[in-house]
């Protein structure tokens, strides 16, 4: 490991507990516009967990204390009771289609992200799966809580525990398979990340809007590098919040979801094209094994600075 990541393994890692709430509420109070919280959950057919989460954030961060000014669920299309959980429990729910209805939607979670910040306000943005069970409300404070308190701080991962079914570790195959190695050996700086890959964390709009979005499941490896490049090793940080417990996907899911991710990196290491963007995969069927072919995500959306709806509405 570079003798960097190591000096800022030890001055950006913490510890949710690190800051306590009553310490990021006082944070909070002095500058109530610059530290406004806006949280987004993306979420596709996700109504076994999505109330859960929301409530959970709206007790304890809505009601209990006020740290968070907006709560957000992007629809993506679910087929379910996703869209009446997340507002039973107090979210405001956004369908994916209505938003920037000029550029049609493509599938993809970071296609959800991006958009969701045309429908957002906080000059902090929090970033939380739909699929989490157990849930804490330590994963959007532990989040938010460095850019509270921290002006030098811009972009903060969650880092936690993924254990797979009863197994301790074993979660995260494709960050341990796909993503660490392509990190240490293309971008050792963010060697130090603990879950690059992971769906929760903050960052400042100030930021998000200058990084073009993966549409699909690179969007986390794609933001984190380009975060990189952009406010530098020391802008990062990440926050011990646990335990995450979520569904698992099956192999090929996952191996779909890896290919994404290693044409997200190749796109960055060479800003050049794939001369073919698929990946076939094999399940045996009536007659031996027969091959399945599914595309790679290969649209990114461009920094939502420059798109023109989004600035007139913070020119407005």
């Amino acid at each position: 490991m570079l003798e960097e990541v190591e000096r800022w393994l030890s001055r950006r890692s913490w510890a949710a507990a690190d800051r306590p709430l009553d310490r990021l509420t006082t944070a909070r109070a002095k500058d109530p516009h610059r530290a406004s919280v806006s949280v987004v959950l993306p979420a596709l057919n996700e109504e076994a967990t999505v109330g859960a989460i929301v409530a959970e954030i709206r007790r304890e961060l809505m009601e209990k204390v006020r740290l968070v000014d907006e709560l957000v669920v992007i629809d993506s299309g679910s087929t379910d009771g996703t869209a009446a959980a997340a507002r039973e429990a107090g979210a405001r729910v956004v369908h994916r289609d209505v938003i920037l209805p000029r550029i049609p939607a493509v599938p993809g979670k970071g296609e959800v992200l991006w958009r969701s910040l045309l429908v957002t306000s906080g000059e902090i943005v929090c970033f939380i799966d739909a699929d989490l069970r157990d849930f804490s409300a330590d994963f959007v404070s532990g989040t938010v809580g460095p850019l509270l308190t921290d002006p030098g701080v811009q972009f903060v991962k969650a880092m936690y525990d993924r254990p797979l079914g009863e197994s301790a570790g074993q979660g995260g195959r494709v960050t341990e398979l796909m993503a660490r190695p392509l990190l240490n050996l293309h971008w050792p700086q963010l060697a130090g990340f603990v879950q690059p890959l992971g769906g929760e964390y903050a960052v400042r709009r100030s930021l998000l809007e200058r990084l073009p979005f993966p549409t699909g499941y690179g969007v986390e490896l794609g933001l984190l590098v380009d975060a990189l490049h952009t406010v530098g090793l020391d802008a990062l940080a990440q926050v011990d919040v646990g335990v995450r417990r979520h569904r698992h996907q099956d192999g090929r899911a996952l191996g779909r979801m890896a290919a994404t991710i290693y044409r997200t990196a190749q796109l960055r290491l060479s800003r050049g094209h794939l001369v073919r963007p698929e990946i076939t995969q094999f399940e045996r069927g009536e007659n031996g094994f027969e091959p399945l072919t599914y595309p790679v995500d290969t649209v990114e959306r461009p920094p939502m600075a420059e798109v023109a709806e989004y600035l007139s509405r913070h020119a407005a």
